[in-house]
């Protein structure tokens, strides 16, 4: 099963420098993170929000599949695309589409002051991120994360 750890925020909220503040990779890769509980996970990092990447669910499942990692990271934006709303939807259902083909969506951060509210179990919402030192913010989702 894949588990999957997700930033959702608008354009400008500093969601693709904390992703690769929080897994070092500059577009996409995979990585070994650390966790609070201890050993590591192998995990498949993307950093462009997949509407931002023009990247539909299906797509990205099989990206996934092709890097073979069972633990995921990437952002989306929580609107959909202004452009393409039917093939990149708003993140709630980027979220639904993506438990549907048996992930499972295990943290959430939602970055800025955005008001959304999604059917997921971990959420936190980190509305001070444009006004703190990115390396504050990074730990604080790390914390979140359970990642060192």
């Amino acid at each position: 099963m894949v588990e999957a750890y997700v930033l959702i925020g608008n354009p400008n909220t500093r969601k693709s420098t904390l992703m690769r503040c929080l897994t070092g990779c500059f577009s996409r890769s995979v990585r070994d993170i650390a966790l609070h509980r201890g050993g590591n996970i192998k995990l498949y990092a993307r950093v462009a929000a997949l509407q931002e990447s023009r990247t539909p669910a299906v797509d990205f499942a099989s990206e996934l599949a092709r890097s073979r990692c069972q633990n995921v990271a990437f952002a989306l934006w929580p609107e959909s695309h202004p452009n393409d709303p039917e093939r990149l939807p708003d993140a709630q259902t980027y979220l639904r589409q993506l438990r549907d083909a048996g992930w499972a969506i295990r943290k959430v951060a939602v970055l800025g002051a955005q008001p959304i509210r999604l059917d997921i179990k971990d959420v936190a919402h980190f509305s001070n991120v444009l006004s703190q030192p990115i390396n504050t913010s990074a730990q604080q989702i790390r914390n979140h994360f359970g990642w060192v």
